[in-house]
């Protein structure tokens, strides 16, 4: 219980997914809402990122964190490299 309390409150993200992970991505939270997992679709989105977020570091930037952006991200399409 202590460890929730000193946690940074969550924030609210809109993003566009195609449907169909959507969809596959609710079926199993649904399924998995019960004993033992508890899913929730927060839980299952944190977790995905979390995981990826980590294959990015090792993969691009020698397993640090990435550096603290300077701006927001911008609307539209993908920054060029």
């Amino acid at each position: 219980m202590d460890q929730q309390i000193n946690q940074p409150p969550k924030v609210r993200a809109t993003l566009y997914l195609p449907h169909a992970v959507l969809e596959e991505a609710r079926n199993a939270t649904v399924h998995l809402a019960g004993f033992p997992a508890r899913m929730t679709l927060t839980k299952l989105v944190e977790a995905a990122l979390r995981k990826e977020l980590l294959r990015l570091k090792e993969t691009y930037n020698d397993g640090q964190d990435f550096p603290e952006r300077s701006e927001n991200l911008k609307g539209g399409r993908p920054i060029a490299a």
